[in-house]
């Protein structure tokens, strides 16, 4: 494969991007946990997105483990389809998270005992995870496709398993919580 070239302007308006979508990309989940749900949504029933979103999770984990276990056999070429896949799975999981939040007010979380604050842990531990891994993958990424590959090494170190801890703990919080969906 060749290198590709990008001028250092180009390099530069790239990590431009992926900061902006990494600040704009949280910022726009937190209003949405706070604005007023949109009403009147008839084509589609949007509670059925927690459902889809813990398979996207689910698939993501797999998608996870399966690049890890290609590339510690130096398959690169699979390595890198299931790394994309875990990326596009992640992409459509915000875009349904997002889109069952316009218009689907969050569920209480019932549980009482010892459950209670441990369901809290890991939804808490997820959701800052899930701000700091946005531009965790997206670095990764960028220094994949760029071929710059020390790089690319040295930051999914602390990617891979912050991701794959976020996509798991998706599951979790699902699981604990969808008994509470009315």
């Amino acid at each position: 494969m060749s290198e590709p070239v990008l001028t250092q302007k180009g390099h530069h308006r790239f990590k431009m991007l992926i900061w902006v979508l990494s600040l704009a990309i949280p910022l726009v989940v937190g209003v949405l946990m706070i604005m007023p749900k949109q009403d009147g949504f008839k084509a589609f029933d949007p509670k059925v997105l927690p459902h889809l979103n813990a398979v996207i999770n689910s698939l993501t984990s797999v998608c996870l483990l399966a690049g890890l276990y290609f590339i510690k056999r130096k398959d690169e070429d699979r390595h890198r389809m299931s790394m994309m896949s875990a990326f596009v799975l992640s992409s459509v999981f915000l875009i349904s998270y997002v889109f069952y939040h316009t218009f689907v007010p969050s569920t209480a979380f019932g549980g009482e005992g010892w459950i209670r604050p441990f369901y809290y842990f890991v939804l808490i531990s997820h959701i800052l995870l899930a701000v700091v891994v946005v531009p965790l993958v997206l670095l990764a990424l960028y220094y994949a496709f760029t071929r710059q590959i020390v790089k690319h090494k040295k930051i999914v170190k602390f990617t891979y398993p912050v991701w794959l801890y976020v996509a798991i703990t998706g599951v979790a919080v699902y699981v604990l919580i969808s008994p509470y969906y009315t």
